[in-house]
């Protein structure tokens, strides 16, 4: 069994042979399918998170599907603990050459109804967090060896109405983004950012079942008309992290359908099953083991 021979990335095979590339938030929706194309394209995939069945589990499938994958239980947003981390994927796997700062979460709520315990919380997990991750990569590895980094952030811009904590997060993170590009430039070292936009990922059944009918008629509001895939947001990841973008730094790519270009009063037109069928906008499904999100079956 090669690597190759599970996850249909379009990416040529081998691309990350020989890399150390750390993906927080690994063990579930986004980071998960990611981790899975890295270590289809020959990366060793180590992988961050709070829960260790997740990412026991995700690594294992990475196995059993013929790549390299390890884990290391870390809450992002504890300082000390992040240090270590770092110091112990240094220690054992020489250096990282890539960081894909995807942990993430948030609740919905109105800004009215939001506490400050609850407001820092997502701070912490959304920015102070990915900071933290990168600085330590920076630090302990990308300084004298360089590297790239990824950081998934969310289609914040004209607000997000019920998020806004995630939102002003996202936002900060869009700038330290552009900031570290700027900073660690001379270091040889990349800052990306992938924002997506309303993909089908199992974060989404995290959310109330009150939502479902509000998730559900959300694609409505998207041009493409559809959900995008996980599959569609690694790929942008994976290609961030490529040689293919070594004059690419600072920038943030949306994966989104044109979601953001929607005006008021404009009639959009929805395609129809045809036209979303079409080769050019039809869904990539790149991920063999990815599942529809719960809120979406019947």
């Amino acid at each position: 069994m090669t690597a190759t021979a599970h996850y249909k990335s379009v990416f040529a095979a081998g691309l990350f042979a020989g890399k150390n590339i750390v993906v927080t938030g690994g063990g579930s929706g986004i980071g998960r399918c990611a981790a899975h194309e890295l270590a289809a394209l020959g990366a060793e995939v180590i992988l961050i998170g709070r829960k260790l069945e997740k990412l026991h589990d995700v690594a294992g499938e990475i196995v059993a599907d013929g790549g390299r994958a390890s884990f290391h239980v870390c809450d992002i947003r504890d300082e000390a603990a992040v240090q270590t981390t770092v110091t112990a994927i240094v220690v054992t796997h020489g250096r990282i050459d890539g960081l894909v700062n995807n942990a993430g979460g948030q609740y919905i709520s109105a800004l009215e109804s939001i506490s400050a315990k609850g407001w820092q919380a997502v701070i912490d997990t959304n920015l102070t967090g990915g900071f933290l991750m990168a600085r330590e990569c920076y630090l302990q590895s990308m300084q004298e060896r360089g590297g790239a980094i990824v950081n998934i952030v969310a289609d914040m811009w004209g607000s997000m109405p019920n998020m806004g904590h995630s939102g002003a997060a996202r936002a900060g993170m869009v700038s330290f983004t552009e900031t570290a590009a700027a900073e660690w430039a001379h270091s040889g070292v990349r800052v990306n950012a992938v924002a997506p936009g309303y993909i089908a990922s199992s974060g989404m059944d995290h959310y109330p079942p009150e939502a479902g009918p509000m998730l559900r008629e959300m694609r409505k509001t998207v041009p493409l008309g559809r959900f995008g895939t996980e599959a569609e947001t690694s790929a942008a990841i994976a290609f961030l992290l490529s040689p293919a973008a070594n004059f690419i730094s600072g920038e943030v790519l949306r994966v989104d359908g044109a979601r953001p270009q929607v005006r008021q009063g404009w009639p959009m037109k929805m395609p129809d099953e045809a036209a979303q069928q079409r080769d050019a906008v039809k869904p990539f499904e790149g991920f063999h083991r990815g599942t529809v999100p719960k809120v979406f079956q019947k």
